[in-house]
């Protein structure tokens, strides 16, 4: 109506963030102290989840902090007869691709460095226009929030790989193959980058669109 589209929020109606199912606030009273309680599973309803962008923004800040010892650590101890020798993400991706597997390498090299930081950018993209009230593209960015919300859980291909290889190339003294210090962070990264997409409301992209709704929390 008049360009201005209709939201659940606009129309005075909570989604349940535990069981799903869409109520009328009003219908239903409030508890004292205007808290209302989903009819279905008594769960606190919020028209928009409570301290969605502080607590987004603590978790991308903290996978920032968290990509950095990911890519400088070693991810893999290598330990033979030979010596020993340290691989960070890297240099096994340099390895792969000088002695011939460049397809690995590529694969590698986008699941486990460019996947990482596109999702931390793209957050950060999000949560910014979000803070500015921007309308811009919200279609493009709601797309773009499934996008890292379904990719998250594919960025540790890293750690599989660590993890089969120190499973299978376990030959008493002739060599072991460890998981090095940069595992923990980067799956630390993942973690922490899933935890922020799951944080976002990203029904907040589309309110600034509203010319008027009522408050919420």
């Amino acid at each position: 109506m008049n360009g201005v589209p209709v939201t659940a929020a606009s129309r005075a109606l909570y989604s349940c963030h535990t069981c799903g199912l869409l109520s009328r606030g009003a219908d239903k009273g409030a508890d004292m102290g205007g808290v209302v309680h989903c009819p279905r599973c008594s769960a606190e309803l919020h028209f928009r989840k409570p301290d969605s962008v502080a607590r987004s923004w603590a978790l991308l800040i903290a996978a920032y902090i968290m990509y950095i010892p990911a890519n400088l650590l070693p991810i893999m101890e290598t330990s033979s007869l030979f010596g020993s020798q340290d691989d960070t993400i890297m240099s096994g991706v340099l390895y792969l691709w000088y002695s011939g597997s460049w397809d690995l390498a590529l694969v590698v090299f986008v699941a486990s460095i460019m996947v990482p930081l596109l999702k931390l950018i793209a957050m950060t993209l999000l949560l910014v226009s979000v803070q500015r009230r921007s309308v811009w593209q919200p279609l493009q960015r709601t797309k773009l929030y499934r996008v890292v919300e379904f990719v998250g859980r594919w960025s540790m291909l890293d750690i599989y790989v660590v993890t089969i290889l120190a499973a299978l190339v376990q030959i008493g003294s002739l060599a072991t193959i460890k998981a090095g210090p940069a595992a923990v962070a980067f799956g630390a990264v993942v973690v922490l980058t899933m935890f922020s997409a799951l944080q976002f409301d990203p029904r907040l992209i589309w309110d600034p669109l509203q010319k008027e709704r009522p408050g919420h929390e």
